[in-house]
């Protein structure tokens, strides 16, 4: 399997690096693994919803 690191994730989803560490330890990123200081993502990963904030499309 291929990996990406969490600088190259956070570009592929225009997210910042630290929010992609973020979700790698909250374990919303299946298959997430850490070496060391860095992160390894498959690069077949989905970005995981934001649930930070709620879905306003459904006034």
């Amino acid at each position: 399997m291929d990996y990406m690191t969490a600088k190259e994730a956070a570009e592929k989803w225009v997210i910042t690096p630290r929010r992609v560490q973020v979700l790698c330890s909250q374990g919303k990123i299946p298959g997430a693994v850490r070496f060391g200081v860095t992160w390894a993502i498959p690069k077949d990963a989905v970005k995981p919803k934001d649930r930070r904030y709620k879905n306003t499309d459904n006034h």
